[in-house]
């Protein structure tokens, strides 16, 4: 048998697990704020990157499906039979939402070896999401450009904060027991 002070369980662990997962929820999200506002975003080198990238897999896959689309080489535009369709800006590369779905992840009660691999998994499924995303707004704007400003601004935000839910439920579903958190 372990010595009192060493099985007692710290005030950290008599936390009920709701407010264990809030405070460590909120921590993230003040660390990503300080980090992102502080440094990542001023400097827009990650931003700028992923955005050109964005634009770049966008044009890729449009151009494997039989469209005429092109993005200059670091260009953020993605172009339609010669003609601007999409302009990639760093509120549309991802970053954030990648960092929302880890954020819950991470804050939520769970064991961490799952963790290690369905946060990255996670965040190349919504990776892959904006790719086609943004594939599906230069077609939108070739095809239908009148609708394009309400499909970018509710019918794909729906659409990708629908499926990060999703990926929250399955994480839930899968580890979210407390007896799960001990395996």
């Amino acid at each position: 048998m372990l010595p009192e002070f060493i099985s007692a369980p710290t005030s950290w662990q008599r936390l009920a697990p709701r407010w264990q997962f809030l405070l460590l929820a909120a921590g993230l999200y003040l660390v990503w704020l300080i980090g992102y506002e502080g440094f990542i975003g001023p400097d827009g080198r990650l931003d700028s990157w992923l955005s050109v990238n964005i634009a770049a897999a966008s044009a890729g896959l449009l151009r494997l499906l039989g469209f005429a689309a092109t993005a200059a080489a670091g260009s953020t535009t993605l172009a339609m039979d010669g003609q601007p369709a999409v302009l990639v800006g760093y509120q549309c590369d991802g970053l954030v939402l990648y960092a929302l779905f880890a954020g819950f992840i991470v804050a939520f009660p769970g064991p961490l070896r799952p963790k290690l691999w369905f946060i990255p998994l996670g965040i190349i499924f919504l990776y892959l999401l904006n790719i086609v995303r943004v594939g599906a707004l230069a077609l939108n704007h070739h095809y239908a450009h009148r609708s394009v400003d309400f499909n970018h601004h509710y019918t794909f935000s729906f659409i990708v904060y629908a499926c990060i839910c999703l990926l929250w439920m399955q994480w839930v579903r899968w580890y979210g027991s407390p007896a799960a958190s001990e395996a």
